[in-house]
């Protein structure tokens, strides 16, 4: 899906990258799509932190001792380029919305007067899109970078696979100009650019 145009982050905006963790390199999750994210995900850490501008990463942890997200598990680990930058916050959670989590997301925004979130991570569909539903309803200004997430090929109640590709234009297509407006790393990086410059 091809983005474009200008848009503009605000001063009161953060990132929050979620759930990009060693596990989802594990080959039992399947086909994926967009091969791009890690290294869209780790630009627009990059970029965040070179402006000053402050970032989350947002851990999932599991009660479950078979799940690869259970904190005995090294899946839980995130991805090594996230290393490379220390995170203004770590939130940890159980459920899919990040606003769900410890520390508590939508508190620390409000203490920060940060009004909006560009959101990015793993997985598109299940743990990115409930928590740009959730930030939207809480009153948050959201930015969704679809090319900053991917997902996984699934399959539904009737038995037909839905392509990770069309999973993800359908969570564009639900987010867009109700819970979220989709962009991608490009914009998200002009409008840092066009902020700091």
């Amino acid at each position: 899906m091809e983005l474009s145009g200008d848009i503009r982050l605000g001063d009161a905006v953060a990132l929050v990258v979620i759930d990009a963790q060693v596990a989802f390199d594990d080959p039992r999750w399947g086909p994926r799509n967009n091969p791009a994210c890690d290294a869209n995900i780790a630009t627009l850490v990059a970029a965040f932190a070179d402006a000053g501008r402050p970032f989350v990463y947002v851990r999932h942890e599991s009660a479950n001792p078979d799940s690869v997200f259970h904190a005995s598990n090294p899946g839980t680990a995130l991805k090594p380029y996230l290393l490379d930058h220390t995170p203004d916050l770590v939130v940890t959670k159980t459920v899919h919305s990040s606003f769900h989590g410890d520390p508590d997301l939508s508190s620390w925004l409000h203490a920060r007067a940060l009004r909006s979130v560009v959101i990015a991570g793993i997985t598109t569909n299940h743990c990115c899109e409930t928590t740009a539903r959730v930030g939207e309803n809480l009153g948050f200004i959201v930015w969704f970078a679809l090319d900053a997430t991917h997902t996984f090929d699934r399959v539904g109640p009737d038995g037909t696979c839905m392509t990770a590709e069309e999973l993800a234009k359908a969570t564009a297509t639900n987010l867009h100009d109700q819970f979220a407006t989709v962009v991608d790393t490009e914009q998200v990086l002009a409008a840092l650019h066009s902020q700091v410059g």
